[in-house]
């Protein structure tokens, strides 16, 4: 599933409702893959639709994984300390 390019406060409420949709249209238990290589524009409120997907995404015994994390885009769930919810295998290997 494709990111939009923009991730801020204007289009979260938009981009979760249609995010919560594809994720519930998969079956139980398959892998929720969101590409992030588009977005070119975020703030918090983008960080908050992440873990918003990984919560709908637990619920339904699915896991959340994030791709083509922008270098920028990480480093904001880094200093908000979110980085080992929305990509856990980042978090195995920094503490490797």
């Amino acid at each position: 599933m494709a990111l939009p390019s923009v991730l801020n406060a204007d289009v979260a409420v938009q981009a979760q409702a249609q995010l919560r949709q594809q994720i519930q249209a998969l079956p139980q238990g398959t892998p929720v893959v969101l590409d992030a290589a588009a977005v070119q524009s975020f703030d918090s409120a983008g960080l908050a639709l992440l873990l918003a997907c990984r919560r709908v995404a637990l619920a339904r015994g699915n896991r959340l994984q994030v791709q083509g994390w922008p270098a920028s885009l990480r480093a904001l769930a880094q200093v908000y300390g979110v980085m080992p919810l929305l990509d856990p295998d980042s978090a195995e290997a920094a503490a490797a």
